[in-house]
């Protein structure tokens, strides 16, 4: 190197200026070269933020971040921009309903939060995912992350039904007057069903993405049927154990099956064992089990939730007023609040008829992807595709029994369809 260039070194390196500059640009670098650590740590912010808790938009200033630096790698790097048609035009189409059904409205932070939750959120996540997680070491990083927030979930639940609540964080989780289900595990979600489906959901990613990881699949496995067993919610109990069953057939190893179901067997025979031991924990399960009263009012949601979809059945009803006039509908019951408590029948009453026709689109498309696999697909990709049918089976079931508005489950599942949709190459 010739002196002035030497020279031109030294005073760079010495000038304080330069030093600051090369500081602040410093998280552009990492942003830009590591999108995938990016991509998780939004993720994990989507896990410690539900709807239901008011406080500073840390999700949404993630989510705009996230999108930034992708989009900066991906103008730098002369990528695609991704666009499946059978994919993104019904979410396109989904979201655009919800935004002009909001736009007729008087502004309400809370509606648009719930549809960037519900819409904006996944669709843009799903084409993240396919410009992120193309190689192997990307893959890893989400592996990882998978273990990482099962592990938590699982120990806060566990901490939950042994009366632990001192060991239970963020400790917004055992305040009673957020969310729902206090007295059951819902996690951070606030929300039982949205806890079990994430334990449900993480636990199958775990054996698809993990194979070579036996002691902590193992461990993982041995705790999780505890976990869901504290979730209280018959929903979760019954896809937990059909997708287990399933999930031990569909992974054709022999070695796998028989861990899937010792393990399942171990884990459930564990919580019984304590259920039988403790008085409380006994009778919290069999009174669980025989109650009927939420099932009662369930019913009559939908009953009154189906009579205002035959009202309105193309157009829906205004944002403004469709739980009061739900709450008109159900004759007889008082309720603090008023929820459809059903994905489907949220569609009906909010954008009728072709609303869950786009989302019946959706989702046949989105079973697809475990249809048709690409040659020389990698190991790590073959296994997730095998798993995909019963990750959305687990995520459709449940949708019966909650308003699927919990970012961090919707994130979960259009990040893997991302993943099944990325080319396989390694990107520098």
């Amino acid at each position: 190197m010739s002196s002035p260039a030497l020279a031109l070194t030294r005073d760079t390196d010495d000038n304080p200026l330069w030093r600051v500059a090369g500081l602040l640009l410093r998280p552009l670098h990492l942003g830009l070269a590591f999108p995938s650590i990016l991509y998780l740590a939004a993720m994990a912010i989507f896990l410690f933020r539900p709807p239901d808790l008011f406080s500073f938009y840390v999700d949404r200033i993630a989510f705009a971040l996230l999108v930034f630096f992708v989009a900066l790698r991906t103008m730098a790097l002369h990528l695609k921009i991704p666009f499946f048609a059978g994919l993104s035009l019904p979410m396109l189409a989904l979201m655009a309903l919800a935004m002009f059904r909001a736009l007729r409205e008087p502004f309400d932070p809370q509606s648009w939060s719930m549809i960037a939750s519900k819409f904006i959120v996944p669709f843009a996540l799903f084409h993240l995912a396919v410009l992120v997680f193309r190689g192997a070491s990307q893959r890893r990083h989400f592996e990882v992350f998978v273990i990482v927030a099962l592990a938590y979930l699982v120990f806060i639940a566990i901490a939950f039904i042994l009366d632990a609540r001192s060991l239970i964080l963020p400790r917004f989780i055992v305040d009673e007057s957020l969310g729902f289900h206090a007295d059951r595990a819902r996690g951070p979600f606030l929300q039982a069903v949205a806890n079990g489906v994430s334990l449900n959901l993480l636990g199958i990613l775990l054996i698809a993405l993990s194979p070579a990881r036996k002691t902590v699949v193992g461990l993982l496995w041995l705790v999780l049927p505890l976990a869901v067993l504290a979730t209280m919610t018959r929903a979760v109990w019954i896809s937990f154990a059909v997708s287990t069953v399933v999930l031990g057939f569909r992974m054709v190893e022999r070695r796998l099956q028989a861990l899937c179901t010792l393990l399942a067997a171990a884990g459930l025979l564990l919580g019984l064992a304590l259920g039988l031991t403790g008085h409380s924990l006994k009778t919290a399960l069999w009174d669980r089990t025989a109650e009927r009263g939420p099932v009662d009012v369930r019913l009559a949601v939908y009953d009154a939730g189906w009579a205002m979809f035959q009202e309105r059945p193309l157009t829906g009803w205004p944002a403004r007023s469709m739980y009061a006039n739900l709450a008109r509908h159900m004759s007889g019951y008082h309720l603090s609040a008023y929820y459809v408590h059903n994905t489907y029948l949220a569609l009906l009453l909010e954008f009728g008829a072709p609303g869950l026709a786009l989302y019946a689109i959706l989702f046949f498309n989105l079973f697809r992807l475990s249809w048709h696999a690409p040659p020389a697909e990698s190991a790590s990709i073959a296994a997730l595709r095998r798993v995909w049918p019963i990750l959305l089976g687990v995520y459709l079931f449940n949708a019966f029994f909650v308003d699927m508005a919990y970012q961090f489950v919707i994130g979960l599942m259009f990040t893997v369809a991302g993943m099944l949709c990325a080319p396989q190459e390694s990107v520098a």
